[in-house]
């Protein structure tokens, strides 16, 4: 089994955001490593979690991580978009606090035969859930030149994206898009503008376009963060960690919505809406890694987390 242990990121903020009590319940809905889970158990010696993933592997070593916490952590195989489902447990319908940290974990970064990187040359997979149909390749070597240039523009803000996509057409004529260098090298020679020495380099963008595309992973934290607002206590806390630009004004817009306590239009003089605001974002901006945290955990540079309350 990969080792699955990793550094949590942003986890003081994250605390400090949720500030679980003793005694309070808590959902994390990327289980992961188990990482922010053990530091919310250790708030209190009557706090409970139930811990999310729909990696199995994640689940079974999270679960022999954290199970010198006994019955106060439970776990389940669920992904985040499929919240709405603990509605009807009544043990977990009435939470104090909800973390969800997305994107891809730092153990399938690191696992070659997953695909997500390009560090290292392996099956162009990228799915977080194995039971999921649709692969990286099948996307590939299937979605007609339009539907890639979608994906590469909204999902990886590639300005290059026509360009790229109609590069994979005419590769995949030849040879079918199987591993991870096929694609790399591609967008390496295809996007001149954008070198792996930048920020962003072409590669990083691509695969995290096609990885957004097989996980539909906008679509589930939309779904996810609409599940967590309903499942909150009253005064519980929704934390959201994100890794780029799209999620971001995501969680953005969500809390600016739910924190919003009049959508009369403008020009009315008076409210007739009637409106109330339903969450307190209590991140203005969102938080970042501090300088000491960005030199153990480089990983870290991309993360923001925004915290709402829900009135």
């Amino acid at each position: 089994m990969p080792d699955f242990h990793h550094i949590p990121v942003l986890a003081e903020q994250v605390i400090d955001g949720l500030r679980p009590q003793n005694g309070g319940k808590f959902i994390d809905c990327t289980l992961g490593g188990g990482g922010h889970s053990s530091m919310i158990l250790s708030s209190g010696p009557d706090v409970k979690l139930l811990g999310l993933d729909c990696d199995d592997n994640a689940l079974r070593a999270a679960s022999e991580r954290l199970s010198s916490f006994g019955d106060r952590f439970k776990s389940k195989r669920l992904n985040f978009r499929d919240l709405a489902k603990l509605k009807d447990d009544a043990e977990w319908n009435q939470v104090d606090g909800i973390l969800m940290d997305i994107g891809v974990s730092s153990h399938h970064l690191d696992e070659a035969s997953r695909g997500f990187t390009y560090r290292e040359n392996g099956p162009l997979d990228m799915r977080m859930d194995r039971r999921l149909k649709v692969t990286a390749s099948m996307i590939l070597n299937k979605e007609s030149l339009e539907g890639l240039t979608k994906i590469f523009r909204d999902y990886g803000e590639m300005k290059e994206a026509y360009r790229l996509a109609k590069a994979v057409v005419a590769d995949r004529e030849k040879e079918l898009f199987t591993h991870t260098e096929q694609l790399a090298g591609l967008a390496d020679r295809v996007c001149v503008n954008r070198n792996r020495r930048k920020r962003n380099p072409a590669p990083t963008l691509a695969f995290q376009a096609l990885r957004i595309a097989v996980n539909d992973e906008l679509g589930a934290l939309e779904s996810g963060m609409k599940a967590a607002f309903d499942l909150l206590k009253p005064g519980g806390r929704l934390a959201v960690i994100s890794f780029h630009s799209l999620e971001d004004r995501m969680v953005k817009e969500f809390f600016k919505d739910k924190a919003t306590s009049c959508t009369c239009p403008p020009d009315l003089p008076i409210c007739v809406c009637g409106s109330k605001a339903q969450m307190k974002i209590i991140t203005r901006k969102p938080l970042t890694a501090e300088s000491g945290e960005l030199a153990e955990n480089t990983r870290a540079a991309c993360a923001k987390l925004r915290v709402a309350e829900k009135i």
